[in-house]
């Protein structure tokens, strides 16, 4: 079997087929899409159709004006489900047998970042200020379907980071993290990618990136430590690093037009910005009953 070197050539439906006919594989995905779609979609759109059950606060910041609105990033954008099911096909394909009770404990993860996610949602609801733009029929979709009321703690900042770090572990594994470095990098500079475009396609505000990146070390803290979150901070609106395939640096960091452009000074305020609202939420923690304690307590202010 000839494999593909990078993990955004693989096939998605591929993963859907394994995860629903192998036997190891199977009660992931039966139990972990159901609370996919129960913890995100169902639980949003029952907010839609009932409101006033959970209040829901406009969490918008004045540094996501300096961000400007560039609608090509939407492909990017909406990528992150693909993002992280691809992952699924690569170890498959490649590893076999050895890689199945890894990704078995992937997919099961996926489920339960969700389900983490909601124990906010589920107290208060949160949504930004989009413009409504339909001229491309990605964004009609994204209009169509999100009602756009979970915006913080930002699920889709959450999904990639998870992704790339559990790439990494199933990499160790299966024993193969040396053969798996660029990979590893795709996946991490992917992240980063899907992290900017929720910014430049005005799905999520600024403050949404910090309480991912908090929600995130509560849920994995030895791979998502303070260390690393800041570490990823400090690479957001950095340009691409060079790629084993070259093609696949616009797949994952689209050349920077002058409307893509932001401020370096501007840059800095909203990495500064993100930082202090992270460390923030950590602290807080540290005398909190409850892990989303400290969110809740921030989109209170709003």
């Amino acid at each position: 079997m000839c494999f593909k070197d990078s993990v955004y050539s693989e096939s998605t439906i591929y993963a859907f087929i394994k995860s629903i006919f192998n036997p190891v594989l199977r009660p992931a995905f039966n139990k972990s899409v159901p609370r996919i779609f129960y913890n995100f979609f169902l639980r949003q759109y029952i907010a839609a159709f009932l409101p006033g059950k959970v209040p829901v606060m406009n969490v918008d910041h004045e540094l996501d004006k300096k961000i400007p609105f560039v609608p090509s990033w939407v492909t990017i954008y909406i990528d992150f489900v693909q993002f992280w099911i691809r992952m699924i096909t690569f170890f498959t394909r490649r590893y076999g047998r050895k890689a199945l009770i890894p990704i078995r404990d992937f997919i099961f993860s996926m489920g339960d970042l969700y389900a983490h996610a909601a124990e906010v949602y589920t107290k208060i609801m949160s949504t930004t200020k989009r413009p409504f733009y339909i001229a491309r029929p990605r964004f009609f979709m994204i209009h169509l379907l999100d009602p756009h009321l979970f915006c913080i703690p930002s699920l889709h900042v959450m999904v990639v980071i998870h992704t790339y770090l559990m790439f990494s572990k199933i990499a160790e594994k299966v024993g193969d993290t040396e053969n798996l470095k660029s990979q590893a990098l795709e996946m991490k500079q992917g992240a980063l990618a899907i992290s900017q475009a929720i910014l430049f396609v005005k799905q999520h505000s600024v403050n949404c990136i910090p309480a991912a990146f908090y929600a995130m070390t509560c849920f994995s803290p030895e791979l998502f430590s303070q260390k690393e979150a800041e570490d990823f901070c400090e690479l957001l609106f950095s340009p691409a690093p060079e790629m084993k395939d070259p093609s696949l640096k616009s797949r994952v960091h689209p050349s920077a037009s002058p409307s893509t452009k932001i401020r370096e000074d501007d840059q800095l305020k909203i990495k500064e910005h993100i930082l202090i609202l992270y460390r923030r939420f950590l602290e807080e923690k540290k005398t909190a009953e409850f892990w989303y304690e400290p969110i809740l307590g921030f989109l209170k202010e709003f």
